[in-house]
This record gives structure tokens, C-alpha cells and sequence, in this order.
């Protein structure tokens, strides 16, 4: 279930999600010696996306990126502040999370591990095997649908996991840094397919990266976040038209804008405030 409780400012018009100075703590029980602090990982973290959108959230390891996306989802409570749906939390299949792992059921097939999220709903196979087989065709995996994920390259394994994800065509979806473990031309043609789902089911995507490139290419807007405890240090919108294609990527708009990104995640990793 989402967290969801009414803010004190007006959210402005076509906001999806307000996050409202969160905080996260973990730990922080007594340890005999007194009560240990635990360790603040989000802090006083404020941000607001809207429908649509496709943003990113870059910042140094350990900055509360993930912990950011967990909360969203509602898999972590939150230890002060509010998450607000100005239009209404999306139901419990109405956000996709596809994680850093594929975390694919080994003994299942590719069909049945895209199937999961709606059998868990109750929908028999048969009943919705031309839905799962338009998601399969979606990722390009369409003569895998009897694979097993040992079978599995990588990069197939993870567009497994991003069909199973969209098969409830949900309003919103959260990526946690995908393809941080693929090779440079897969996690590219990823990140195309990426943007070509985003254009075809018109969902708003919230993506965790570290690469400033991916970032930049992926984005409309980037949010820099600060070390340790994190927090918003500077939001760039990306101005450029989509579709974005691989000669994109060796544009001289493109250079200046890794540029500029790379130079407020520098300052994010000194702690120093940036710019939005």
C-alpha cells in the first residue's frame, strides 16, 4: 500500500507524486550502552514529478537513491515527512518496480515469470496469454516465452523483468539502476527500448543510475542528490526533443549537458549546494 497523505501546498497542475521533506532513519535502537542514532539516510529530501515525466535520480552510493524508490513504492516507511498523489495513490498494480537484479523465478518460464503479477491477481494463463505475449514481443523476447532464465543472456534476463513489470500497465514505473551491470552496447540498446516504452504506454518513469551519461540521454529532468544524508542538491531539466537516438550521443549538446550534470554531481559528492 502508498503512503499517501494530503500536503499543505496546493501541488502544481499535472503533478503525479509530491514528496514532502522525507526522511528515512535506520537502525537506531538501544545498543546498552544508550540509544544509538542509527543512520539517516534521507533527509529532509522534497521533490515533485509529474505525469508522464521521465526523471532521473543521480547522485553518489549511498545518497538514499534506492531508499528514495523503496518509499515511493511503498516497500519502506517513511520517518517524517509525506508522500502526496494529487490525483490518488495509483492502485496496488498501478506502479511497476523493476529492481537491480532481474530476481527471475529460476524454475518458471519466460512466460510465466512476465505472467506472475496478474496470476497473482487471479487471471488464469490461457485467459491473458495474448497479453503477455504482446509484452514479450514489446521487449523483443518473443521466442523466449518457453526459455528458462538459465538460458538467459543478461540483458535478456533484465527485459524479462521490465515486461513483467509493465504486464499491469501501470501509471508509474521505478527503475533502481538495471543495467548497471551490462556491457556498454546492451545497456544501450536497453536504454532505447526503454525510451520506446515510456513513448508507447505513456507512463511516468523514475530512474536510479550513476552514470551521467545514461542519465542525460534517458531524461527530461535529472535530480543531483547530495552524499549522505540525501537530499535534492540540483535539478536539470534535460531540453532536448525525443525520440533520442544513438547520434544523439555524439552531438555537441549532448557533451554539454554530461558537462554540466557531471559538474553538479561533483559538487553533490563534496556536499556543496548546486543549482536547479
Amino acid at each position: 500500500m502508498h503512503p499517501s497523505i494530503a500536503g499543505t501546498t496546493p501541488p502544481p497542475p499535472g503533478a503525479l507524486l509530491v514528496l514532502d521533506h522525507l526522511e528515512k532513519r535506520y537502525g537506531g535502537k538501544g545498543n546498552g550502552q544508550g540509544r544509538s542514532p542509527g543512520t539517516l539516510a534521507l533527509k529532509d529530501f522534497s521533490l515533485t514529478i509529474g505525469q508522464r515525466n521521465f526523471v532521473s535520480l543521480l547522485g553518489p552510493s549511498g545518497c538514499g537513491k534506492s531508499t528514495a524508490l523503496k518509499m515511493i513504492a511503498g516497500l519502506l516507511p517513511a520517518t517524517a515527512g509525506r508522500i502526496h498523489w494529487p490525483a490518488g495513490a495509483p492502485a496496488a498494480d498501478g506502479t511497476g518496480f523493476v529492481f537491480q537484479e532481474p530476481t527471475l523465478m529460476p524454475w518458471a518460464t519466460v512466460f510465466d515469470n512476465v505472467w506472475l503479477p496478474l496470476r497473482l491477481r487471479g487471471q488464469a494463463r490461457d485467459a491473458v496469454r495474448a497479453r503477455v505475449e504482446a509484452a514479450l514481443l514489446a521487449v523483443g523476447l518473443q521466442a523466449f516465452a518457453e526459455a528458462m532464465p538459465r538460458e538467459l543472456s543478461g540483458g535478456m534476463k533484465m527485459r524479462v523483468s521490465i515486461a513483467r513489470a509493465l504486464i499491469t500497465r501501470p501509471q508509474l514505473l521505478l527503475m533502481d539502476e538495471p543495467f548497471g551491470a551490462l556491457d556498454e552496447i546492451t545497456r544501450g540498446r536497453l536504454n532505447d527500448d526503454t525510451l520506446a516504452l515510456w513513448a508507447a504506454h505513456g507512463f511516468t518513469a523514475i530512474f536510479v543510475t550513476h552514470s551521467v551519461f545514461e542519465a542525460v540521454y534517458l531524461s527530461r529532468r535529472i535530480v543531483v542528490m547530495a552524499a549522505r544524508p540525501g537530499r535534492v542538491l540540483a535539478e536539470i531539466a534535460i531540453d532536448e526533443p525525443y525520440p533520442r537516438s544513438e547520434a544523439f550521443r555524439h552531438t555537441a549538446r549532448y557533451g554539454a549537458w554530461c558537462a554540466e550534470v557531471s559538474q553538479a554531481l561533483h559538487a553533490a559528492d563534496a556536499g556543496e549546494p548546486g543549482h536547479g
